[in-house]
C-alpha cells in the first residue's frame, strides 16, 4: 500500500493543499483547500479548488475527507465546498472549540456555536483514521495555534503551519492561543519522526532567492531547519520566535478569514437582504514591523 500525493499551490496566499490517497483503494483526502477571496471586492470564487476536483475526479479518486490543519488566518477555507460536492466529512483538532471561543468574542459573533459543531469530526491527539487502506494518526502540534494538528499518513506528515521550510524555520506564535515554548515541543514530536518520513508545508515565502518548495524531509528539518533543528534548545529557540514575531504584521487575510474558518468554511449567513456580510473589528489588531506572514 502506497500513499501518493499531489500539491497544489495557491499563489496569491503561498499555500499549499493537498490530495492525499491510497492507490489501490483509490480513496483519498484533501488537506487545507483554498477558497478563493478578492479582499478589495470582497468576492469570492471557487476557481483554484475547482482544480483539486478535477484532478479528484480525472482520477476517479473518491474523496473520503476534507482535513484542516487549523482554523487558518491566511487563507478562507473552500472546505464547505467540497464537503457540498462530494458529501464527504470535514475534520479538524478538537482544539478548534478553543479557538471558537475566543474569536467568537473579538468578533461579536453571540449566536456561533463554540463546540466544534460546523465540522464532522473533531480529531484528539493520537486518534487514527483511515483514507481507504491506509491508517492515519493525529500529531496534536499546537504553539502557533491551539487548534493545531498534524497528519501522519504512512511515511508522510502534513503539518500545516507549525513547520516551514527549513531556511525559514517556523511559523509564528503571537496569535491568541500561541505559545512558542509549545510550539517547539509540537516541533521535536514531528522531528522525532523517521528521518525519511516525508514533510509536506502548507506555506511557503521564498521572496526572490529561490522557486517555491512544499516538501522536506524529517532528516533535513533536523539538519538545516533555522529556528527548530538538532542545535536548537528551547530556550534558544523562544528567544528567536519572540523577536521575530515582534516585527510581524498581522496577516493581510486575518480579518475575513478566522471568522469563516471558524465555521469550517461556512461563509456567514445571509441578512435581511439577502447579502452575506463579513465583520471588520475596530482598532483590535496592531500594525506592526513589516509585512511577512511567519
Amino acid at each position: 500500500m502506497a500513499l501518493k500525493v499531489q500539491h497544489f499551490l495557491h499563489d496569491s496566499t503561498g499555500t499549499f493543499s493537498y490530495v492525499a490517497w491510497d492507490d489501490s483503494s483509490r480513496q483519498a483526502a484533501v488537506i487545507d483547500p483554498v477558497l478563493d477571496y478578492d479582499p478589495a471586492t470582497g468576492r469570492t470564487s471557487v476557481e483554484s479548488v475547482a482544480q483539486i476536483a478535477a484532478f479528484v475526479d480525472e482520477r476517479e479518486l473518491e474523496l473520503q475527507w476534507v482535513l484542516e490543519t487549523h482554523a487558518h488566518a491566511d487563507h478562507l477555507s473552500a472546505a464547505v465546498w467540497l464537503k457540498q460536492r462530494y458529501g464527504c466529512p470535514v475534520g479538524i483538532g478538537s482544539g478548534i472549540r478553543t479557538v471558537q471561543k475566543t474569536f467568537s468574542r473579538i468578533f461579536h459573533l453571540p449566536d456561533l456555536a463554540v463546540d466544534g459543531s460546523q465540522f464532522d469530526r473533531l480529531f484528539s491527539d493520537d486518534e487514527h483514521f483511515m483514507i481507504g487502506d491506509l491508517q492515519g494518526r493525529i500529531i496534536a502540534t499546537p504553539g502557533h495555534t491551539s487548534d493545531s494538528v498534524s497528519y501522519l499518513i504512512g511515511d508522510a506528515v502534513f503539518v500545516g503551519d507549525s513547520l516551514f521550510a527549513p531556511d525559514k524555520g517556523t511559523a509564528r506564535t503571537d496569535f491568541p492561543g500561541g505559545d512558542a515554548h509549545v510550539l517547539y515541543r509540537s516541533t521535536q514530536r514531528i522531528l522525532s519522526l523517521p528521518a525519511e518520513t516525508r514533510v509536506y508545508l502548507c506555506h511557503d515565502y521564498p521572496g526572490s532567492d529561490r522557486e517555491h518548495e512544499h516538501e522536506h524531509s524529517v532528516a533535513e528539518h533536523r539538519d538545516r531547519n533555522i529556528h527548530v533543528g538538532e542545535q536548537m534548545t528551547e530556550e534558544a529557540f523562544v528567544a528567536v520566535r519572540t523577536r521575530r514575531d515582534a516585527t510581524l504584521d498581522a496577516p493581510r487575510l486575518i480579518l475575513p478569514a478566522v471568522q469563516v474558518n471558524i465555521r469550517a468554511g461556512e461563509l456567514p449567513p445571509p441578512e435581511a437582504n439577502g447579502t452575506r456580510y463579513l465583520k471588520i473589528p475596530l482598532n483590535v489588531f496592531g500594525q506592526r514591523g513589516d509585512a511577512d506572514h511567519d
